[in-house]
């Protein structure tokens, strides 16, 4: 395993970045006298110690990865020139794949500095009640990158203490349970000693571990030795309910009113925003949100050369998903003739007039530095969600389901409904899985979601997930003409249809090789996994 990655630590003693006032945004602020020796001796050196977790050492998992897996892999996203989407969007990524290697590198930088940070504070002579807060913070970005692992490659190594590899650096993987497990106990801890509310904009809370929670219970609730067994584990299901259920009831988070608001940089850390990466206005390339280069039509949203999305493209699949008055369509992706003002202002807005038979990404276009001075060239000072309300909602709404086949569960429909209003759409009066799996897809479109999904519903229904992944028939490129004005794609029957190589479509699909730069280094990467050590008490009174 490359060391390099695993084990040093993410510049915090070289650029450690402070929270500044209630700007809710991140600025970059050296500081070289900082040593080992004289950091973590106060509350504000621990805020500092745990700023780069909300950025730095997520880039370059969001540059590329976010999106080209999440939304690519589940077919959201097609993209035929870029070789950050199209190997996972046609199943043909190796362990070369140069976005599988960067994001495997920045789960272990965000594990390895969440470790640093833990450790540093466990050192210091700070009250310990505010230690644990420090500590809670760092393990809910610890548990959330090893859930993202779990789910992608399964059986990983588990590590606590950067050291014990610089020891050792050839070990075996972890089971997937225990990764699980590993992860529970660290959003656990985060939900016990995380504040209700943030003490600066932008950071979690311990609601924002309940959601997280939620969602992790929500998984790993159909995770057993038959993948095609239909059934999930009714005790993980009613604990993803009852984490819902403290965010839903306790916490301080509420809907905005307009879906196309969530995705506007005045917008930052906004009311539904419960876990986002924040990206520094204008700084330095590590510590910005450079997705809008990759997703921009062209120049004249940017502003400059770096607009390189027009073969960036919604899949004839997902466009087949949005219903003909669902609001959450343009906000998402530009199809001919959509108007937004918030672009290109000094014009009076701008029109998206490209093609009737190709629609590229909205959502994460935000416009020029004209348009807002925080955005810059491969910066669009754009939050990253994460997590946000609306999927507290749809996990909630799924717990209940459960094991049914359909529900008609008052407080599920109110919540959906509550989604489902917003985007101007009719309420529903029952939910099956294929409702609520239609509301996740659309509604999370863009944000790095679908494949996850995907990936819960094979630990327990794993020939369905396959079947449904050939019936979107990524090997054939389907000519189409899409009317914005009711949401609606039809292929063009006059053009012919034409074919592309796709990888194979089976059970293996659910697991991505790791990086083969790693196996090289540490070959007990493909041996059997060993069951981990757990030597913390379980938190038990969380609800």
């Amino acid at each position: 395993m490359k060391t390099k990655y695993i084990i040093y630590t993410v510049l915090l003693m070289v650029f450690p970045i402070i929270w500044t006032g209630c700007s809710d945004f991140l600025e970059v602020q050296p500081q070289d006298q900082i040593t080992s020796e004289n950091f973590y001796q106060s509350e504000e050196d621990f805020k500092a110690a745990t700023a780069p977790l909300y950025n730095k050492v997520w880039f370059e998992f969001n540059d590329k990865f976010y999106y080209g897996l999440g939304d690519g892999r589940s077919y959201n996203l097609y993209a035929p020139y870029s070789d950050y989407v199209y190997p996972f969007s046609d199943l043909t990524e190796t362990g070369l794949t140069g976005p599988l290697v960067s994001a495997w590198q920045s789960f272990y930088n965000v594990i390895q500095q969440s470790n640093k940070v833990i450790i540093g504070i466990k050192g210091s002579n700070v009250d310990a009640d505010i230690q644990k807060q420090y500590i809670a913070e760092a393990r809910f970005m610890r548990g959330t990158a090893y859930w993202y692992m779990a789910s992608l490659w399964g059986d990983v190594i588990i590590s606590e203490d950067p050291g014990t590899l610089v020891n050792n650096p050839i070990v075996n993987t972890n089971p997937i349970t225990d990764v699980y497990e590993f992860v529970m106990r660290d959003l656990e801890y985060a939900a016990k000693y995380l504040p209700e509310q943030a003490a600066q904009g932008g950071r979690v809370t311990k609601y924002s571990a309940f959601g997280m929670l939620s969602r992790i219970y929500l998984s790993y609730s159909g995770l057993s030795e038959d993948p095609n067994s239909g059934i999930r584990n009714q005790e993980y299901l009613d604990l993803a309910k009852k984490a819902a259920e403290m965010v839903m009831d306790k916490g301080p988070y509420e809907l905005m009113d307009d879906y196309a608001d969530l995705f506007m940089i005045e917008n930052n850390n906004n009311s539904e925003s419960m876990f986002a990466l924040q990206w520094v206005p204008n700084g330095d390339y590590g510590v910005t949100n450079t997705q809008q280069a990759y997703f921009a039509a062209g120049s004249e949203i940017t502003g400059d050369d770096a607009a390189w999305g027009y073969w960036t493209r919604a899949s004839y699949d997902v466009l087949k998903e949005y219903e003909s008055a669902d609001a959450r369509r343009k906000a998402t992706w530009m199809g001919y003739g959509d108007f937004y003002p918030e672009i290109s202002k000094a014009n009076g807005g701008y029109t998206y007039e490209k093609s009737h038979e190709a629609l590229n990404v909205k959502k994460g276009v935000v416009g020029s530095t004209k348009d807002n001075p925080k955005i810059s060239k491969q910066n669009s000072a754009l939050n990253t969600n994460m997590l946000r309300l609306a999927e507290v909602y749809l996990n909630y709404t799924e717990a209940v389901l459960g094991n049914t086949a359909s529900t008609s569960d008052a407080t599920a429909l109110l919540y959906i409904n509550k989604l489902r209003s917003r985007a101007g759409l009719e309420d529903k009066s029952s939910l099956t899985y294929e409702d609520i799996i239609h509301e996740r897809r659309v509604e999370l479109c863009m944000e790095g979601q679908y494949w996850y999904d995907l990936v819960r519903r094979s630990y327990y229904q794993q020939q369905e997930v396959v079947n449904y992944i050939t019936s979107q028939d990524r090997g054939t490129i389907v000519p189409f003409t899409y009317d914005t004005a009711i949401n609606t794609a039809t292929e063009d029957e006059t053009r012919t249809r034409s074919s592309r190589s796709i990888g194979n479509v089976d059970e293996t699909i659910f697991l991505l090789p790791y990086p083969e730069s790693e196996v090289v280094q540490n070959p007990l990467l493909k041996a059997s996994p060993v069951s981990y050590e757990f030597t913390e008490e379980k938190i038990t009174d969380l609800f």
